[in-house]
């Protein structure tokens, strides 16, 4: 008997899918020192992000969700890696990130979100700043991405020492102040990158790419350099916002924000793309008005407490996501472990990863699978959370000259009623911190660290 006619049955009916669900497309898009306070949709009273409140009111916003280390470098190694710093040797307390004369970077034995998606026929993409090595090896085009156009660190960085003083360069900024470089693939395309419209070209590199690839399973990394200082914006954003500069900055990321979205729906392509949106740490306060806010968190970019590593957390996919806020505890690095699920793509089981799986809490909504967060400054294990409470062995505030002070017993905080880490519990709950006690003493068992790669310095 010929199938056919009864396969077709099939399919009318159901049994059968009539057409294989497509992959779907993931878009990255990752701020560098926003704060958890820096939205109108998470409070701030003068800032207007339209882009990204829409966003969240059509999927999820998550209130407790954490960037794996307080600074760059080792956050955005564990962002692509789904693993926490000290484990790649992407952290270190002397040197804190990657500099222009770091010789170290990204090792090769990591296995990127991009290099595991290409084994599914991904097209992949890397925008923005980078920070995970600048020496060939270890840029974007040999960790999985088929192009790159962005800087390969911190804005900041490459100053002209003789232009003026760094707070004041930084504050008062000029182009020319800072020597960095801008990349197509390894190349140096332009010298000193003019930032002032820098925002704009990584979104039109985005916007480019995702029209490109519409055909194909994309993967687009679009890591955005503000609103790190310098901060610099396109003319149409200058004097736009209430806040100043730096509302400017973050009303043009917003813009950007926009005009991806507008894209995959313009192209068809937004019921089959998930878009998160996050930041690497917290606000650089140090900079004051050119620095942005934590809200109610305590302290900002460089520290363990709240302030330092909650982050903004969006996730957006039209007709599939359940819109709803969440407030379950979840990381930059759930991004990876949910992205390949979802794509039909292993998660590597040759060691640990330290991201979990998001896809029900996106799809379904409820209480997410993440029990506990690490909170490490550096390669030292500073506090530890499990469910609403926060252990605090080390505290230290983000910059200056203060020290580290540590405690015996912990400090301990319940976040779902003090967000702010104001009022220490320990002595009313000893039995908390026995077994926060056992969460540290199986996770130390368990830690392999990675060979350091942040103090290895390039040899003149």
């Amino acid at each position: 008997m010929n199938l056919l006619p009864r396969v077709l049955i099939l399919m009318i009916l159901g049994s059968v899918p009539l057409f294989a669900a497509k992959t779907p497309n993931f878009v990255v898009i990752f701020c560098d020192d926003l704060g958890y306070g820096d939205l109108g949709c998470y409070g701030h009273p003068t800032i207007q992000t339209p882009n990204l409140d829409r966003m969240a009111a059509q999927g999820v916003k998550f209130t407790q969700f954490y960037a794996a280390a307080p600074v760059c470098t080792p956050s955005r190694a564990a962002l692509l890696t789904g693993r926490l710093p000290v484990r790649s040797g992407m952290c270190s307390d002397k040197k804190r990130v990657l500099f222009p004369d770091s010789a170290g970077g990204l090792p090769q034995k990591e296995i990127t979100l991009a290099e595991e998606l290409k084994t599914k026929g991904y097209a992949t993409a890397a925008i923005g700043k980078w920070h995970l090595g600048h020496k060939p090896q270890y840029l974007p085009t040999n960790n999985g991405f088929d192009t790159y156009f962005g800087i390969p660190y911190s804005n900041d960085m490459d100053r002209i020492a003789s232009a003026t003083k760094y707070r004041e360069a930084c504050k008062n900024a000029k182009i020319e102040y800072f020597n960095v470089p801008l990349l197509r693939d390894a190349k140096v395309i332009e010298r000193p990158a003019d930032q002032t419209t820098i925002t704009r070209r990584y979104t039109e590199e985005a916007l480019r790419f995702i029209k490109t690839n519409k055909n194909n399973p994309f993967f687009v990394y679009l890591a955005h350099s503000m609103p790190h200082v310098p901060l610099f914006r396109d003319k149409p954003f200058v004097g736009v916002s209430k806040r100043g500069i730096y509302g400017d900055v973050i009303e043009e990321i917003d813009w950007s924000v926009g005009q991806v979205l507008k894209t995959l729906q313009d192209e068809g392509l937004a019921g089959n793309t998930l878009v998160w949106f996050t930041s690497d740490n917290g606000p650089w306060l140090i900079f004051e008005t050119h620095g942005g806010s934590a809200g109610l968190l305590r302290d900002g970019k460089g520290s363990t407490w709240e302030g330092g590593m909650r982050e903004p957390g969006i996730a957006w996919w039209p007709g599939k996501i359940k819109p709803h806020t969440n407030h379950s505890i979840a990381s930059t690095m759930d991004i990876y472990t949910t992205c390949l699920t979802l794509a039909g793509a292993k998660v590597p089981k040759d060691r640990v990863v330290d991201g979990v799986d998001l896809t029900s809490v996106l799809l379904k909504g409820g209480k997410g699978p993440r029990e506990a967060m690490f909170f490490y400054r550096g390669e030292q294990l500073y506090a530890v959370r499990k469910g609403p409470w926060k252990a605090h062995y080390i505290t230290r505030a983000a910059y200056g000259r203060s020290q580290p002070e540590k405690h015996d017993p912990p400090v301990l905080y319940h976040l779902d009623h003090d967000p702010a880490e104001k009022h220490d519990l320990a002595k009313e709950n000893p039995e908390v911190l026995v077994e926060i006690a056992k969460v540290v003493k199986e996770h130390k068992a368990k830690l392999v660290r990675g060979k350091n790669q942040l103090n290895t310095l390039i040899q003149k």
